[in-house]
């Protein structure tokens, strides 16, 4: 089964920390990537840009808003994303629990409903 893996960190608390734990910390993800791939549960996924990049829009009444910035503040923002196969919600745990952010931050895991079927 396919699961999302949602990475929520705090931007704010990181951007604090000194560039060898930086180092380190992305080095951790590096390798688990690396360790994801080799074994195929790696479907895709991609770190995201900072929050302040983002860009939210609404449609209310018939009219598209557009508004610089995250839906909602909050402490922690969605940093990236895993696509993973697992066997089952017990694995995706596993998986999720060894993403480094899940020691400072949140891994939302959510299962990825499969397409509708084409034509």
């Amino acid at each position: 089964m396919q699961y999302a893996l949602l990475i929520y960190q705090c931007e704010a608390e990181m951007n604090e920390w000194p560039d060898e734990r930086k180092m380190a910390f992305f080095g951790e993800y590096k390798k688990l990537t690396e360790d994801l791939n080799r074994s195929g549960k790696r479907l895709g996924g991609h770190p995201l840009q900072a929050v302040r990049s983002a860009t939210t829009v609404r449609v209310r009444e018939g009219k598209t808003l557009v508004t610089d910035g995250p839906f909602a503040e909050t402490r922690e923002q969605l940093a990236g994303f895993y696509i993973i196969d697992a066997s089952d919600l017990d694995e995706a745990i596993e998986i999720a629990a060894r993403i480094p952010t899940a020691r400072c931050g949140s891994i939302e895991i959510r299962p990825v409903l499969p397409a509708p079927p084409s034509g």
